[in-house]
């Protein structure tokens, strides 16, 4: 039912503007390993789990892939599609459903402030972040979303 909203990406980067706004606001509560968190992980879980399929990375990055989750992808692709995209779109391992990346690439077009960013390259995943929430690591643990000697 919410995941329909995938198809609205303008309306979801209008969200995310204002929720990254409401984390920022209550960054002091919004600690990692805090209460505040413990209480923040299900609410992040439910919200986007219900519209993204989120797996609670703990390194979200929605904003900047057309706001589909790469981490739904069958092969967990943070960076594009594999070379396995079948002519129509879908997903070689899935092959009745359309590829993750083809759908991030169609919906960044309609996002006007961070539709830009689908072509920047993205980290690899700290796995010790799996299952803390995304808004406070990125509030609070930059050091760690980024291995070292990596360079964006």
């Amino acid at each position: 039912m919410f995941r329909r909203l995938q198809d609205s990406p303008h309306l979801l980067e209008i969200a995310y503007q204002a929720a990254n706004q409401m984390v920022s606001t209550f960054s002091s509560l919004l600690r990692p390993d805090s209460w505040g968190e413990s209480v923040f992980i299900p609410v992040e879980k439910m919200s986007k789990g219900a519209i993204f399929d989120c797996r609670m990375c703990g390194q979200c990055v929605l904003h900047h892939t057309g706001m589909t989750c790469p981490m739904t992808c069958p092969k967990n692709l943070r960076n594009g599609p594999c070379g396995g995209v079948l002519l129509n779109g879908n997903c070689e391992i899935l092959p009745d459903k359309p590829c993750i990346w083809v759908q991030a690439w169609d919906r960044s077009k309609h996002m006007r402030n961070y539709g830009n960013d689908i072509q920047q390259i993205q980290a690899p995943l700290n796995h010790q972040l799996r299952g803390t929430s995304a808004w406070i690591n990125d509030q609070h643990r930059q050091a760690e979303l980024t291995p070292n000697g990596w360079e964006n």
